[in-house]
């Protein structure tokens, strides 16, 4: 599925730096970009536009104003040098709000969201949604590979990449842990050292100061033990 980006902005500068990053995302096309705004809205008007990167502070119509002249918008994400704006922009349904400068690891999780809403879109049953969650990871400048949940079985920090061990495959990223794990449904992965991330329901034993996954051994960071031990035996009851 192709997804068809539009991006707004009076900076041309800051136009540049989005399309960089989506240019080699397969499944991502920018199909236009303005730094008028006024252009940007006939433009919206008359194409299917499926997302807008869409600038606040810009001379004769604001993003505010511009998503208030919408009648039926399409996905908005607010890439703005202003965070006060964010609250006002949530209250319009704004899908994210991105901080300038944007870094890719940022993006990344913006166009996740961005993914999830359009395929609940399109597949709106349980099966297809809320039971089968997935994220999307850029694996290669030109490729992102869709990965559901419930196959990830330990997220491994090799400093500025992750290997990403799942039932099917194992994937190198460029991502920090940190960054990564806040991808994940709490409530499903636990966070046992500064280098690893696990699945909880696919921790088959744990011992002495390691859990133990897929006949692998995991150490558990000294300050995460009491947290991890509690999670585990959480999630027992």
């Amino acid at each position: 599925m192709k997804i068809n980006c539009l991006i707004i902005d009076d900076e041309p500068l800051a136009i540049n730096v989005i399309k960089n990053y989506l240019e080699p995302l397969e499944n991502f096309e920018v199909i236009n970009t303005f730094s008028n705004p006024i252009e940007g809205l006939n433009f919206v008007k008359n194409n299917k536009v499926d997302v807008i990167f869409l600038d606040i502070n810009m001379p004769v119509l604001d993003g505010i104003n511009f998503i208030k002249s919408l009648e039926d918008p399409p996905l908005l994400i607010i890439t703005s040098a202003y965070s006060q704006f964010a609250i006002e922009t949530y209250e319009l349904d704004v899908l994210d709000f991105l901080v300038k400068p944007i870094e890719f690891p940022r993006l990344m999780k913006a166009l996740n969201k961005i993914s999830k809403r359009l395929e609940s879109k399109s597949n709106p049953t349980p099966e297809n949604s809320a039971e089968n969650p997935f994220i999307f990871i850029k694996i290669d400048k030109k490729r992102m590979k869709k990965i559901f949940l419930n196959e990830i079985l330990v997220v491994e920090s090799l400093k500025d990449y992750l290997k990403i061990s799942t039932l099917t495959g194992k994937y190198i990223i460029h991502s920090t842990l940190s960054d990564f794990t806040d991808l994940l449904p709490e409530r499903n992965f636990l966070r046992i050292h500064r280098s690893y991330t696990v699945a909880i329901d696919k921790i088959d034993a744990v011992e002495g100061n390691s859990v133990e996954i897929e006949g692998l051994r995991y150490v558990i960071g000294r300050s995460y033990m009491d947290h991890v031990k509690q999670r585990i035996l959480n999630s027992a009851n």
